[in-house]
C-alpha cells in the first residue's frame, strides 16, 4: 500500500510540473501566433492589476499569451508546495490543482490568489494539522480571489476607479487584511460540515460550501452598506477582437496535445496497456479515489479521454448554437472539467448530465415556439458552458441512482445557472461548483423518498467483503 501510495505521489507531482511547463511553453507559442511578444509583460500586469469577477475574460484584459504565462506560473507555485512539502501528494490536491489552472484563465491571477492560498496555512499551524495532507484546503480557498483583487483596487475607490489604473487605499489594504483573516479561520471549519448536506453525491464539496461562505460577504460588503455590485473588467483589445474573441485553433492544437499526452503517458506506465480501465468506467464515482482502487496511470488516461470527451461537446455545441467560442473562460473550463477525474468522474457516468443540459434546451425551445416567444440563451452561451463542466460533479447521483435520475440533475442544474452567480456577485469563482451543490439539496431528498436503495458503490462491495473476511478469521481463532 505504502509503495502504491508513493508510486501514484511521483506520478502526481511529475504530471502537474509536467502541466504546468506546458501552460508555459503554450505562452511562447501564443506570443508567436498572436504576434503579442512585445506587450506580453504589460498584458501580464494588466491581469494582475484588474479585478476579476465572473466572467472576466483575461484574453481580452491581457492576451493569450500573458493568460497561459499566468496559469502556468500559479500551476508552478502549486507543483512548488507539493513537491517541497513533506508527505505524499494526493488526489485532492490533484484536484486542487486543476481549479487552480482552470481559474488562472479567468478571475484567479498570480497576485490575488496567494492572500486566499496563504490565509488557511494560519488555521493549521494553530490547529496543528499537516500542512501537506490539506494542502488542497489552501488551494480551494482561491476560489475567493476576486474578492481580493475587489478590495484592494477597486471597492474603496466607487466611481472614480478607472480601468488599468492601480492606486491602493489604507482602507482598502486594512479591508484585505481582515478579510483573510475571516478566511483563514472559517472556511476551514465550514468545508466538513456541508458535506453532510450532500452526503458525498456533490464532489465539487467547496462550491457548495464557499457559495454559502461568498454570498454572506458579498451581501454584507456590498448590499448592506450600499456599495455597487462589481462588474467585469473589459478592455479594448484589438488583437483578440481580430480573432473574432476566439482562439479556436489554438485551443484543439494545445488540448489534443494535452490529451493525446496524457493518454500516451498512462498507457506507459500501466504497463504498456489499458488493463483495468474498464473497472474504472464501471464505478459509481460515490465516494471513490481512483487512483487509491485503480492506480494513477489508469487516471491519467481517463483525464485524457474524459477531457477529449468534453473538447467534443464544447466544440458541437459552439459549431451548431450561437454564443461563445474558445475564450479564457471557455479554456479554463476545460481544465476545470478534469478536476474529479482521480477521484469520481468518468465518460460512462457525466455524459447524462449532458444530455440533461441538451433536452433543457430543446424544451425551452419546443415550449417558445409554442407560445411564440424566444430563448434568451444557448447551450454555448458562456454561462452554460461553464456550469455544465461543474455540473458533472453529480455524476455520483448518475452512478448509484441511474441515468434518468443524471439527467434531471443536468436539466435542474442548468436551469440554475444564470442565477447563482448574482447571490456571490461573480466574487467566489466556483459558481459551477455551488449550483451543482444547490441541485443535490433539492433533488436528493426526492430520490432518497423514491428510491431509497440505491446502487452500492464499490467501495461499499469492497468493505463488505473485506469485513467478511474478517469474521471467517476471527470464526477460525475462536474455534
Amino acid at each position: 500500500m505504502i509503495d502504491s501510495e508513493q508510486k501514484n505521489s511521483k506520478i502526481i507531482d511529475g504530471f502537474v510540473l509536467c502541466i504546468s511547463l506546458s501552460l508555459l511553453a503554450a505562452s511562447a507559442a501564443a506570443a508567436l501566433y498572436t504576434g503579442t511578444g512585445r506587450t506580453l509583460f504589460a498584458d501580464f500586469f494588466r491581469i494582475l492589476s484588474s479585478p476579476g469577477p465572473l466572467i472576466t475574460d483575461y484574453f481580452g484584459v491581457g492576451s493569450l499569451a500573458a493568460t497561459f504565462l499566468n496559469a502556468g506560473l500559479c500551476g508552478l507555485a502549486m507543483w512548488a508546495f507539493m513537491a517541497l512539502l513533506p508527505g505524499p501528494s494526493h488526489v485532492n490536491t490533484f484536484a486542487g490543482y486543476f481549479l487552480v489552472i482552470a481559474h488562472a484563465f479567468y478571475g484567479l491571477n498570480f497576485l490575488n490568489m496567494w492572500p486566499c492560498f496563504l490565509a488557511p496555512f494560519l488555521y493549521l499551524r494553530i490547529r496543528r494539522l499537516d500542512y501537506n495532507e490539506n494542502l488542497h484546503i489552501c488551494m480551494f480557498c482561491t476560489c475567493f480571489s476576486p474578492f481580493v483583487s475587489e478590495l484592494l483596487f477597486r471597492y474603496t475607490q466607487g466611481q472614480s476607479w478607472t480601468p488599468g489604473t492601480v492606486t491602493l487605499t489604507v482602507t482598502g489594504i486594512l479591508l484585505t487584511l481582515c478579510f483573510i483573516l475571516v478566511l483563514a479561520f472559517v472556511a476551514p471549519a465550514i468545508l466538513p460540515g456541508t458535506r453532510a448536506w450532500h452526503k458525498g453525491y456533490n464532489l465539487y464539496n467547496g462550491g457548495l460550501a464557499f457559495g454559502m461562505l461568498g454570498f454572506f460577504l458579498f451581501n454584507l460588503l456590498y448590499r448592506t452598506v450600499g456599495v455597487d455590485a462589481p462588474a467585469a473588467t473589459v478592455f479594448d483589445n484589438p488583437v483578440y477582437e481580430s480573432f473574432g474573441c476566439s482562439y479556436r485553433g489554438f485551443g484543439y492544437a494545445y488540448f489534443l496535445l494535452l490529451f493525446a499526452g496524457c493518454v500516451t503517458a498512462g498507457y506507459f506506465l500501466n504497463d504498456r496497456s489499458f488493463r483495468g480501465l474498464s473497472r474504472l468506467f464501471t464505478d459509481t464515482g460515490y465516494e471513490s479515489n481512483f487512483a487509491g482502487k485503480y492506480g494513477m496511470p489508469l487516471c491519467l488516461i481517463n483525464v485524457g479521454i474524459y477531457g477529449t470527451l468534453f473538447l467534443v461537446y464544447v466544440s458541437l455545441v459552439e459549431r451548431f448554437t450561437s454564443g461563445a467560442g474558445f475564450t479564457g473562460p471557455t479554456f479554463g473550463v476545460i481544465f476545470a472539467s478534469l478536476t474529479f477525474t482521480a477521484m469520481g468522474q468518468h465518460p460512462r457516468n457525466v455524459w447524462p448530465i449532458y444530455a440533461g443540459y441538451l433536452m433543457l434546451f430543446v424544451f425551452a425551445n419546443a415550449f417558445n415556439i409554442l407560445v411564440g416567444g424566444e430563448v434568451g440563451w444557448t447551450l454555448s452561451t458562456q454561462g452554460y458552458i461553464n456550469s455544465v463542466a461543474f455540473a458533472t460533479g453529480l455524476c455520483p447521483l448518475v452512478g448509484r441512482y441511474g441515468v434518468v435520475p443524471g439527467i434531471a440533475a443536468g436539466m435542474l442544474c442548468a436551469s440554475l445557472a444564470p442565477a447563482t452567480a448574482a447571490l456571490h456577485g461573480g466574487l467566489m469563482l466556483y459558481n459551477g461548483g455551488f449550483t451543482a451543490g444547490i441541485t443535490t439539496l433539492i433533488l436528493l431528498p426526492i430520490l432518497e423518498h423514491y428510491l431509497p436503495n440505491p446502487r452500492a458503490s464499490m467501495t461499499q462491495h469492497i468493505d463488505l467483503r473485506d469485513m467478511m473476511t474478517l469474521n471467517e478469521n476471527a470464526k477460525r481463532k475462536g474455534k
